[in-house]
């Protein structure tokens, strides 16, 4: 389960750059801003997912009290709490702090090693 403090604290960092970007700024501060702005736009979505599923989750519960709607949520809730995990996943994933080298490019050699014409039949297909 995510901190619910972290993920408050990434939406209103979020929300704080979109504003700084609206404004009047140099250059400079409005690239690093848009860098920043594009790394977390993707995690914000992420966030936005996680609580949209909590509240849908929170809510069919609800409507377990409700006699009325009873069969509809027992219907939606074991759905909602399979998508539960995978999403929390998802998030704890966005979450993980960017390596310096991940926007780094690399460069891959394959060759064939000891294996004769078998070794370079298979470099070959991985190229």
């Amino acid at each position: 389960m995510v901190p619910q403090e972290k993920l408050t604290a990434i939406r209103e960092r979020f929300e704080f750059i979109e504003a700084q970007m609206n404004e009047a700024l140099s250059g400079d501060e409005i690239a690093r801003l848009g860098r920043e702005y594009a790394e977390l736009r993707p995690v914000v979505g992420k966030i936005d997912a996680y609580q949209q599923l909590l509240a849908d989750l929170a809510e069919a519960e609800e409507m377990l009290e409700d006699a009325e709607m009873r069969a509809l949520a027992e219907e939606e809730l074991p759905d909602l709490r399979a998508r539960l995990p995978e999403a929390e996943r998802a998030l704890e994933i966005a979450l993980l702090p960017r390596d310096a080298a991940d926007s780094r490019p690399a460069i891959l050699e394959i060759r064939p090693g000891t294996g004769g014409d078998e070794a370079s039949l298979f470099a070959g297909d991985l190229l």
